[in-house]
């Protein structure tokens, strides 16, 4: 079957439209904002939508971006040696929605398309993404139905999705020079081709479909719940984690940043406030110190 990109991009405009409207719904105050964008260095642009200040959403970047240019960047082919020099599209949806509460949880969610192409040759496609999910105050039931709806998105793909993807998260979204992970995973795939592209597709809408039942009920269940000042300062230093995360790790990051993107909207995912502490330890039994239970790869269905 020929790469249907044309496909993959109305699905995209059309997620983006979904998120944007059912997190638009929760928030009282602030409105999503869009920009319309070029791609310097290629061809093609994206649209960028940022909501801040809000009552819920203290900041929160839902991007569209399709793209074209002549070299795939080191991010790319760091895996991939043979696509060295291969012109390329890259077409996703990448989001990071930080709520106000510290007891809501930050999330991300990411679904995307990669062809890389050789004049005289089959061009070579994947599709990648996922979502995760970063408490500050966890909640046992919050990550169990997180964990449950991720594997309902793979589940019609077979058994094994959900465990490889979900193990792939933790490994991914792990922060080697703080011997954590970011949060308490979710899924996380890329380099996928081997189930032809219709099937790959099939996987890649399920995965972006299952983020907002993933999601929404989470926020909906403790957006209300009382905080203070204490709670904001832990929730400002685990921001920092955050910040860490995708500036040093993130291939996301990476790989737009070396394309030549759109900086304002590959920085998006950045929270708007984080603070670090020098050698900072939560005391012990505090509800601070009960996160870093949670900070570890955990086979979290199978405990329950």
């Amino acid at each position: 079957m020929s790469i249907d990109i044309d496909a993959v991009k109305d699905y995209l405009l059309d997620l983006q439209d979904r998120i944007c409207r059912e997190l638009q719904n929760l928030e009282p105050e602030a409105l999503f904002h869009e920009d319309l964008w070029e791609y310097e260095a290629g061809q093609g642009g994206g649209r960028t939508r940022v909501i801040a200040e809000g009552e819920v959403f203290e900041k929160g970047g839902v991007n569209f971006s399709h793209v074209r240019g002549e070299k795939l960047p080191a991010a790319a082919t760091a895996q991939r040696p043979e696509l060295i020099g291969r012109s390329f599209q890259a077409l996703g949806v990448s989001l990071v929605i930080h709520p106000r509460n510290p007891y809501v949880p930050t999330s991300h969610a990411n679904v995307r398309l990669l062809v890389a192409e050789k004049e005289g040759e089959e061009p070579v496609w994947w599709f990648g993404g996922g979502f995760d999910l970063t408490p500050y105050y966890p909640f046992r039931d919050d990550v169990l139905h997180w964990h449950r709806t991720a594997k309902a998105a793979c589940d019609p793909f077979g058994e094994d999705v959900y465990p490889h993807f979900k193990r792939w998260c933790d490994e991914y979204f792990y922060l080697k020079h703080r011997g954590e992970t970011r949060g308490i995973g979710g899924l996380f795939f890329d380099d996928l081709n081997a189930w032809g592209f219709a099937r790959c597709f099939d996987f890649l809408r399920s995965v972006g479909d299952h983020y907002l039942p993933a999601y929404l009920p989470i926020v909906k269940r403790r957006q209300d719940i009382p905080y203070g000042e204490r709670e904001r300062d832990f929730q400002a230093y685990r921001r920092g984690r955050y910040v860490e995360f995708n500036l040093i790790y993130d291939r996301g990051t990476l790989f737009g940043l070396q394309s030549g993107g759109r900086t304002e909207s590959i920085l998006m995912s950045l929270p708007p406030m984080a603070k670090w502490a020098y050698n900072w330890h939560p005391e012990e039994g505090t509800p601070e110190a009960h996160l870093y239970e949670y900070l570890r790869p955990r086979d979290w269905l199978s405990e329950a």
